[in-house]
């Protein structure tokens, strides 16, 4: 595997450095790695069991780094990039190891979510009140997921009950006029559990896009210096029940509603909704098989606004469902099942074939899947095929195979290959005097390396990977409609440090990336809205009912168009935060977010908050 030697070396005296001078600083803390994670193989096993490069961010994580947003949640994560289209509510996208924004597959709760239209989720309408765990794994997923898993999976797990009753709250208010404020209540009763949630944001914001946009052509095209205002109501409804040792299910309802104001000349306001509905039955006929009947669907809904008036609507449906059987047997585990899955447009714009002129509104995919799961001795095994079948481009094969040596009780070694693809948007296909229906699914061909050691001052690791990723939809001149004309070539290694020092609690990432277009009309080019180099540090500490955090992040140079001719700079922001436990229940959280007040940019033209607090009040009895 042809990585960057630089990147390389870099990356491994990083990690080497601190495995040497960690433990003379750290205090004797236990790492905790124990925690059960599902999306890294589609069943039950602990983080430090995985054999991919993984991410979890749960409940605590959350209320002590006192995010303002989903994007400011993820974007210190490894090989994470987030653009903004200029504050809160506005467009999101996630870039993960330096694929594209559509390349990621997002699931709240097991339910794929995102616009069939566009291929991405709404990151931005995800409020962090209403999430209790994400899960983050890296790397081609295809195999188990289906479409769009090339540069990963991030699954988020709406909150779950700890207790036999559990009410909380939440009140806060802010910088730009901002109130926010959650309610709900959880708890376990018998052999069922139930939880309900809700919260709503609001803000006016800020001014998003830069003046002086419409005489460069960038960005909204428009010259609006005003405050673009956003609001977001949300809800989680969730129950469960334990029939016997076998038999168990449950139902969950999630629906993030927003409004959106911002510049443009032909729409400038939306109203958007988020919705997962789903639910699943889990049968245990033997101690070593389990079988699970997954079912539900998504929506992804979008009505456009003109200084008042409407203009359009997108809404799209996703109806999933799957059957998986988990056997185990000859001390490994197997996994094979049957996804099912259609895509449903309805939009004021009528989605047409050109080739036939018919009207196209929907589409069908049937995938089946199989996993050998292994563990001989000190060495582990993880491999995986799928096939898939669409209704619209016909069939998909790919596969993955992950291995591990733990050749040290501290240290374990990973390597893997895997292939993954992303269908075609309806969009790509079929949008009107765009749209081109030949065209086929993007296709990856990816290879890492890892290296991790735990240890009891903390653990840190090395994941170095190249993605060849062709068939990249875009548009093409000669035809004047989208065709699989480009190509990339994804090189670079993700760090990733935790320990404590004297007391504080360290977590460290770093990413280096060489993301280069292969096309031939930017060949050699960096594809648009990725840094080379990124960089996180969180660092937290307890005084007794007193806590106080910051983090630093840092991002690069990158441009903003594939000719790379708009340059967005390099930039360092720091957030501050405080809390004090007024009660063991009761506590006061104050956020300063960027407090040296920078001014950057993460997409072109787009502005981004300045120096920003919000002060919250958070109910949550101590369990």
């Amino acid at each position: 595997m042809a990585i960057r030697i630089s990147t390389i070396r870099r990356s491994v005296l990083a990690a080497a450095l601190f495995t040497v001078i960690a433990p003379a600083f750290a205090d004797d803390t236990t790492t905790n790695l124990d925690s059960v994670v599902v999306t890294a193989t589609r069943t039950e096993q602990t983080q430090d069991q995985t054999l991919s490069a993984i991410t979890v961010i749960d409940r605590a994580d959350i209320e002590r780094l006192q995010p303002s947003s989903l994007a400011d949640l993820l974007r210190g994560t490894p090989g994470m990039q987030i653009a903004n289209n200029g504050g809160p509510g506005k467009a999101t996208s996630a870039f993960l190891r330096g694929t594209e924004s559509d390349h990621v597959l997002v699931m709240i709760d097991g339910i794929k979510i995102g616009s069939a239209t566009l291929g991405t989720a709404a990151l931005q309408d995800i409020p962090v009140d209403q999430i209790e765990r994400i899960e983050i794994v890296r790397g081609p997923f295809s195999s188990l997921y289906g479409s769009e898993a090339i540069g990963g999976v991030i699954q988020i797990f709406t909150r779950r009950p700890e207790g036999a009753f559990v009410p909380s709250f939440s009140l806060g208010v802010g910088s730009y006029s901002t109130l926010n404020g959650s309610a709900g209540f959880a708890g376990k009763s018998g052999n069922g559990w139930y939880s309900v949630e809700v919260s709503h944001d609001q803000t006016h914001g800020i001014n998003s896009c830069r003046v002086g946009a419409a005489e460069v052509g960038a960005a909204c095209f428009a010259d609006q210096p005003d405050k673009d205002g956003y609001r977001n109501t949300s809800a989680t409804v969730q129950g469960g029940y334990k029939f016997d040792d076998q038999w168990d299910a449950d139902v969950r309802l999630f629906r993030a509603e927003g409004h959106n104001y911002y510049d443009g000349t032909y729409t400038d306001s939306d109203e958007s909704a988020t919705q997962v509905v789903g639910g699943s039955v889990h049968y245990r006929p033997a101690d070593n098989v389990k079988l699970t009947l997954n079912a539900g669907t998504s929506g992804d809904f979008s009505k456009d606004f003109y200084q008042g008036d409407y203009v359009d609507r997108f809404d799209t449906h996703r109806d999933v469902a799957s059957l998986q059987a988990d056997i185990g047997f000859w001390g490994g585990l197997l996994s094979t099942g049957f996804d099912w899955q259609r895509d449903h447009v309805e939009s004021t714009t009528e989605y047409v074939n050109a080739l036939t002129d018919i009207p196209v509104d929907s589409r069908i995919n049937r995938g089946v899947f199989a996993q050998w799961q292994q563990t001989f001795g000190s060495q582990s095994v993880q491999a995986s095929v799928r096939h898939d079948d669409n209704s619209q481009f016909g069939s998909k094969n790919t596969g993955s195979l992950l291995w591990g040596w733990d050749f040290t009780q501290t240290l374990r070694l990973t390597a893997s290959y895997g292939t993954a693809f992303k269908a075609p948007t309806f969009n790509d296909l079929y949008y009107p005097y765009y749209g081109n229906p030949d065209l086929k699914p993007e296709r990856s061909k990816n290879f890492e390396l890892g290296l991790r050691g735990t240890y009891g001052w903390g653990y840190w690791s090395l994941n170095a990977f190249q993605n060849k990723v062709t068939d990249l939809i875009t548009y093409d001149a000669a035809t004047q409609a989208p065709g699989n004309v480009d190509e990339a070539r994804i090189r670079g290694a993700e760090a990733v440090v935790s320990t404590k020092v004297v007391g504080w609690q360290v977590t460290g990432t770093a990413t280096w990336l060489d993301p280069i277009d292969q096309s031939a009309a930017y060949k050699g080019n960096l594809l648009p809205r990725r840094a080379r180099d990124t960089a996180n540090i969180d660092i937290d500490r307890n005084f007794g009912d007193f806590s106080v955090g910051g983090t630093w992040f840092y991002s690069g140079r990158r441009y903003d168009d594939l000719a790379n001719t708009h340059p967005l700079g390099a930039y360092a922001i720091a957030d501050l935060r405080v809390a004090y436990a007024l009660t063991k229940d009761l506590k006061l959280q104050l956020a300063l977010n960027n407090a040296f007040d920078k001014n950057y940019e993460t997409a072109w033209y787009y502005n981004q908050p300045g120096r920003n607090y919000m002060l919250t009040l958070r109910y949550q009895p101590a369990q």
